[in-house]
């Protein structure tokens, strides 16, 4: 099995970013039926959580364009 590419990894990344989103949403709805108003810590470790999965999808998709480009025809 070969290593897998900068932009396969950022691929999969991409399912996890939507996971983590999905289960801020779910966070957020839990909270709201049981009526709370503050913002809950949960979906906000979340979101931090899914913005640094997106910042690691960026970058990898970064080295996979220059490695791209540095590759001879």
């Amino acid at each position: 099995m070969s290593d897998p590419r900068p932009g396969e990894l950022a691929d999969q990344l991409d399912d996890i970013a939507e996971l983590i989103a999905d289960l801020a949403l779910d966070a957020l709805r839990q909270a709201m039926r049981s009526g709370t108003r503050a913002r809950p810590a949960a979906e906000r470790s979340l979101t931090q959580a899914r913005r640094a999965v997106e910042k690691a999808i960026h970058l990898l998709r970064h080295v996979d364009d220059a490695s791209a480009e540095s590759e001879p025809d």
